[in-house]
């Protein structure tokens, strides 16, 4: 996989572009782990916790759009 992440996106094939995007996902759900645990802090900021509400909601839509994108790649 680490190939397919170097490889330009043109260059890449479909199994390859597959790998990359399942790459991406799992990078978004660490990305959403981590925002989690902030929010567990309880900050006692309303700001802060409302950004990181936004945050985990943006993360949760692109990580649904690359996953509807990784599904649409023909083999």
């Amino acid at each position: 996989m680490g190939n397919a992440v170097l490889r330009l996106p043109r260059s890449r094939n479909a199994n390859e572009q597959r790998q990359v995007l399942l790459a991406a996902i799992r990078q978004l759900e660490r990305a959403d782990i981590y925002l989690a645990s902030v929010s567990h802090m309880e900050l006692d900021d309303v700001e802060a916790e409302r950004a990181l509400n936004q945050l985990r909601a943006d993360l949760a839509g692109l990580r649904r759009y690359i996953a509807e994108r990784r599904t649409e790649i023909k083999q």
